[in-house]
C-alpha cells in the first residue's frame, strides 16, 4: 500500500538535502508573531517555488507543536467521483522518506461518514495532499497521515465530512486538520485579489456556511473549496473560536506575471 510520490523532481525537489534546503527557506522567511498551537490549518498546494512561500506560513506555526497524526482534505482535479476518496492503509513515498496511514484513525473517518470510500485512482496522480507533505514531513517527521480526497464538492459532501471528522475527534485534541487549496484561477491580479477577498473574509470568520454559500455562487473562488468548509466546520465544531490568515499572495510575486496569476492562502484556525 505504498503510495509513490507523483509530482516529486517537477513541483519540489526530489532529492532530500536540496528539498530541505528549499523548505527552510521559507520558513526562516515567513515572519510570524507567536499563536496558539492550531486546530487546523488552510494551505495551497501549487508547485513549492510558487504557493511554497505562502504555504510556510501555516507550518511555521507547527514548529514547536505536537501531534499524533494529520488529517489532510484536498480537492481531486484528475478524478470525477462522488464523495471522498479515502487512502486507509500504508505508506506516502516522499524525498524525506516514507510517511506512514494512521490507520486505525483512517478507518475510523471512513466508518463514520458514508461519504468516504474506497477509490486509490482518485489518489494516484493527485498533488494536493502531496504538495503538503515537504513541510509536514520536515516540520513534524514521524507523524503519520489521514488522507482525504474529495470528489465532486457538493454541499452535502462537505459538511456530511466536517461532522464526521468532529465526532471522530471529539476526544482527541493532538490531532491536526489541514484543508489543502489554491483560491482563484488565471484571472488578473486585481480581479483576483478582489475574489479571494471574498474567501478570506469567510476564513477569518470561521463562516463555513458563508464560504459554502459564496463557492455556490461562484466555484471559481478556490479549487479546494470543499475541503475548506470541512475543514472549518469540524474545527468550529471541536471548539475553535479563532482563525487567522497568515498571508496572501498569488504567483504573480513570483513569476513576475499579474495578468493570469493563481491565489494562495495560508491560515491557522484554534
Amino acid at each position: 500500500m505504498l503510495r509513490p510520490a507523483a509530482v516529486a523532481g517537477s513541483w519540489y525537489p526530489d532529492h532530500p538535502a536540496r528539498l530541505a534546503v528549499e523548505v527552510d527557506r521559507y520558513l526562516d522567511q515567513a515572519d510570524l508573531a507567536p499563536a496558539a498551537r492550531p486546530r487546523a490549518l488552510i494551505a495551497p498546494h501549487a508547485g513549492l517555488m510558487y504557493s511554497g512561500p505562502v504555504a510556510a506560513f501555516a507550518y511555521k506555526l507547527l514548529k514547536n507543536a505536537t501531534y499524533r497524526a494529520a488529517v489532510l482534505v484536498g480537492p481531486s482535479h484528475f478524478v470525477p467521483f462522488e464523495g471522498v476518496s479515502i487512502w486507509e492503509a500504508g505508506e506516502w513515498e516522499t524525498p524525506f522518506g516514507p510517511v506512514a496511514v494512521d490507520a486505525p484513525l483512517a478507518t475510523e473517518v471512513r466508518t463514520a461518514c458514508a461519504k468516504v470510500i474506497d477509490l486509490p485512482a482518485a489518489h494516484r496522480r493527485e498533488h494536493s495532499l502531496e504538495m503538503q507533505l515537504p513541510f509536514l514531513a520536515h516540520v513534524l517527521p514521524g507523524v503519520p497521515i489521514v488522507p482525504l480526497v474529495m470528489g465532486a464538492q457538493t454541499r452535502e459532501t462537505s459538511f456530511e465530512l466536517g461532522a464526521a471528522l468532529a465526532r471522530v475527534l471529539s476526544n482527541d485534541s493532538n490531532v491536526l486538520l489541514i484543508a489543502s487549496s489554491d483560491l482563484s484561477h488565471y484571472e488578473n491580479a486585481v480581479t483576483a485579489s478582489r475574489m479571494d477577498a471574498i474567501m478570506v473574509r469567510h476564513v477569518e470568520a470561521l463562516d463555513a456556511e458563508g464560504l459554502m454559500a459564496a463557492l455556490e455562487h461562484e466555484p471559481r473562488h478556490a479549487c479546494g473549496g470543499g475541503p475548506m468548509v470541512s475543514v472549518l466546520h469540524a474545527a468550529r465544531l471541536l471548539g475553535a473560536s479563532s482563525s487567522r490568515v497568515l498571508r496572501y499572495a498569488d504567483s504573480g510575486d513570483v513569476s513576475g506575471d499579474k495578468s493570469a496569476v493563481v491565489g494562495y492562502l495560508a491560515a491557522a484556525i484554534a
